[in-house]
């Protein structure tokens, strides 16, 4: 079901926030070691989605697509595509991603660009909503993240151990704990 959720900040108030969020939580925490550079470097294109409905969204995903592919990766190296009005359910943005995953088959991007997500409700399938390892994948706002996958291979070939990520992140998080997820939201 899609509805519009309950607020009205202005698109100068979701980037302030979306960009607060990268910098306190995703390298401020260091949940995400590849961040850093592209934020430092100016190279994460921030899309506002207006879009009230998936089809709206599907639209603005295939310019997105569209434009990060044609876009010189020195200048755009990923893209955040933040869509505050549509898909305010987790389970509903986590649906779409087959939508998404389509567009990419469509527009022969398989193995080019790759599609990750982040919503204020993210939830591993295997948590329960409050557990606070969840909060790896909470943002402001919901987002789709285009990532080139040709980037990915890079940091993958690069990292020492790439699977010990998602292990250090769990345990950043569990010493963190809510009471400190809500700290760094100040």
């Amino acid at each position: 079901m899609e509805k519009q959720p309950k607020h009205s900040e202005t698109a100068d108030e979701i980037l302030f926030k979306t960009k607060e969020w990268i910098q306190k939580a995703v390298i401020g925490l260091n949940l995400c070691p590849f961040a850093k550079p592209s934020f430092l470097s100016n190279t994460i294109r921030y899309t506002i989605s207006n879009s009230q409905n998936t089809k709206e969204l599907l639209t603005d995903l295939k310019s997105e697509l569209n434009t990060i592919v044609s876009s010189d990766p020195l200048l755009v190296e990923t893209t955040l595509l933040i869509h505050p009005y549509v898909l305010d359910d987790f389970l509903d943005q986590n649906d779409f991603l087959d939508e998404a995953d389509l567009l990419l088959r469509q527009l022969d991007l398989e193995g080019i660009i790759q599609i990750a997500n982040f919503h204020p409700q993210f939830q591993f399938a295997d948590k329960q909503i409050d557990d606070i390892t969840n909060f790896v994948g909470r943002s402001p706002y919901p987002i789709l993240h285009l990532l080139r996958e040709d980037s990915i291979s890079r940091i993958v070939d690069t990292h020492p151990n790439i699977d010990s990520i998602f292990e250090n992140n769990r345990k950043t998080m569990k010493k963190l704990g809510h009471e400190g997820w809500l700290q760094l939201k100040r």
